[in-house]
C-alpha cells in the first residue's frame, strides 16, 4: 500500500501550532487556507519563483493544519482515495479520457 507521509508533516505542524489551531476551530482555519489559496492564485499568475515556493508552502501548511483541525488523517485518506491507483479507472497511471478527467 502506498506511504505518502503525509502524517509526519501533519505531527510537525500539530506540534508547531496545534495549540493555536485547536483554539481557532475548523471554520477559522479554513478561512485562512482560503485566504493563502487568494495568493497562490496572485503569485501563479504575477509572482517569482521564491513567492510561488512561499505561497505553495503556505497553501500546505493551512491544508494540513485544516486536517489537523478537523481530526482527518491524510496518510489514510491519500491510501483509500489513491492508494489503489486513479479513483476512476483504477489504473496506476489514469487512462481516463479527457471528458472524465479534463
Amino acid at each position: 500500500m502506498t506511504d505518502f507521509q503525509l502524517g509526519r508533516l501533519q505531527t510537525f505542524i500539530r506540534e508547531m501550532f496545534g495549540h493555536k489551531d485547536a483554539a481557532r476551530g475548523v471554520e477559522g482555519t479554513f478561512m485562512w487556507l482560503a485566504e493563502e489559496i487568494g495568493e497562490l492564485a496572485t503569485a501563479l499568475r504575477e509572482g517569482s519563483r521564491e513567492e510561488l515556493e512561499l505561497e505553495f508552502a503556505d497553501v500546505t501548511a493551512w491544508l494540513v493544519t485544516l486536517a489537523n483541525v478537523a481530526d482527518v488523517d491524510l496518510d489514510e485518506a491519500m491510501r483509500k482515495k489513491y492508494g489503489g491507483g486513479c479513483p476512476d479507472c483504477g489504473e496506476p497511471v489514469c487512462t481516463c479520457g479527457r471528458e472524465v478527467k479534463p
